[in-house]
C-alpha cells in the first residue's frame, strides 16, 4: 500500500521527532518561518553524506533568505550525532526509527532499488511555508545536485 504523495498547497503533517542530542524537535516549533524537510535513508552513507554536505554547504544562503533546513531519517539519535559531528553538520538531524513520520509525509514505501521493487526510505525534500502547508514536493530526488537544483527552484542560485 503506498501512503497518498504530498502536493503542493497540503497541510504539511506535524511531527515531533528527538534530534541527535535527544531533544525534542517540532515542526510547529518553525511557525512562520520557512522550512526546508528532507529525508533521507541512511546517515554516513556515501549519497546522503553528499546530500548532508550540500545542504550544510548552502545554509547560510538558505537561512539568510529565511529557510531553515531539518533532515529525517530512520536512523537513531546516537547515529545522528556521530554523523552531524563527522560532517561538521549544523542543521538539526531527526530521529524517525519507527518511520511514523517517514510514512505520514509518503517518504517510506515501495521504491526501485537496482531494478528491484523494495521498501524503503524515498528519499524526498519539501518546502514548507510559513503557513504550515507544503509549497515544493520532490519525492525521488538525487543525493547529487538536488540542493542546487533546489536552490534554482526557490530562486537562490548565486
Amino acid at each position: 500500500m503506498t501512503e497518498q504523495r504530498l502536493s503542493e498547497g497540503d497541510q504539511a503533517p506535524g511531527f515531533t521527532l528527538p534530534d541527535s542530542t535527544g531533544a525534542k524537535v517540532s515542526l510547529s516549533d518553525f511557525k512562520g518561518e520557512h522550512v526546508v524537510v528532507y529525508f533521507y535513508p541512511a546517515a554516513g552513507t556515501p549519497g546522503c553524506t553528499k546530500q548532508a554536505c550540500d545542504f550544510r554547504d548552502s545554509l547560510a544562503q538558505l537561512n539568510d533568505a529565511g529557510y531553515r533546513v531539518l533532515g529525517i531519517s530512520p536512523d537513531k539519535p546516537e547515529k545522528l550525532a556521530k554523523f552531524a559531528e563527522a560532517e561538521e553538520l549544523t542543521f538539526p538531524l531527526l530521529s524517525d526509527p519507527d518511520k511514523t513520520v517517514l510514512t505520514e509525509w509518503a517518504a517510506f514505501g515501495e521504491k526501485k532499488n537496482y531494478g528491484r521493487i523494495v521498501q524503503g526510505v524515498i528519499r524526498s525534500t519539501f518546502v514548507v511555508g510559513p503557513d504550515g502547508k507544503i509549497v515544493k514536493a520532490q519525492y525521488n530526488v538525487r543525493a547529487t545536485g538536488h540542493v542546487a537544483k533546489l536552490l534554482r527552484d526557490l530562486d537562490l542560485a548565486a
